[in-house]
């Protein structure tokens, strides 16, 4: 079994820039690939990051030139960097875990953390 813990997410104004982090605890071994999604208000939950074990990254189009993840396989954190923050970033992040690929949606999901963008 895997826990995930989302942290990082608040209010912040346009143009700005936020870390949001993951933390995972129990089985190391079944995080496999981990990822970032978010749920807009009134939107199906979106693929935004995915970083392998390996490193290896893939990014959805829409956010690849403002979002940066990456992980850290000794302390079971994943993060997303998100620059130059847009109203329409405004969302529910969550944090994934589990996936055997870079495309594939992993089996377990934090809570999530909100993004609250304003202009």
């Amino acid at each position: 079994q895997v826990q995930l813990v989302e942290s990082g997410g608040g209010l912040v104004q346009a143009g700005g820039s936020l870390r949001l982090s993951c933390h995972a605890s129990g089985d190391h071994f079944s995080l496999r690939t981990m990822g970032w999604y978010r749920q807009r208000p009134g939107k199906q939950r979106e693929f935004l990051a995915a970083v392998s074990s390996g490193g290896t990254r893939h990014y959805a189009d829409s956010v690849k030139s403002r979002f940066t993840i990456a992980r850290d396989n000794v302390k079971d954190t994943m993060t997303l960097q998100v620059d130059r923050l847009e109203v329409e970033d405004t969302a529910v992040y969550y944090c994934n875990a589990g996936a055997s690929g870079l495309t594939s949606i992993g089996t377990y999901w934090g809570q999530g953390t909100q993004v609250t963008v304003s202009s």
